[in-house]
């Protein structure tokens, strides 16, 4: 007998719900962001480059491009775990924010 490994089916939650969960999970560590939500999707805005998408049941966001296939690579994490998915989240915001630098106007203006 042979045994598979297969992932847990996860129940799906409320897209908006799960994505506030994310956003607050996303306050509490500094990053502020927008909920939007539609036709059975979350969004959750957190800076220019990072969407992250809600279905109920997965985050998703992208991470980068294959220019081999030529066609975007996306990260995902289980709706059920906001926490977790937000310090991820949270990883891909600060490597974004080292690419790109705010422009020497903006920076001066913040000061």
């Amino acid at each position: 007998m042979t045994s598979q490994l297969t992932a847990p089916r996860l129940a799906p939650l409320n897209p908006l719900l799960a994505a506030e969960q994310l956003q607050q999970e996303l306050s509490q560590q500094g990053i502020a962001s927008d909920v939007h939500d539609g036709y059975r999707l979350a969004l959750v805005s957190v800076s220019v480059g990072l969407v992250v998408w809600c279905d109920g049941a997965w985050f998703w966001w992208r991470v980068g491009w294959n220019g081999d296939h030529r066609r975007v690579l996306y990260a995902r994490h289980p709706a059920a775990e906001p926490a977790r998915a937000a310090r991820r989240v949270a990883f891909r915001y600060a490597d974004l924010q080292e690419q790109h630098a705010p422009s020497v106007v903006i920076a001066e203006a913040g000061s």
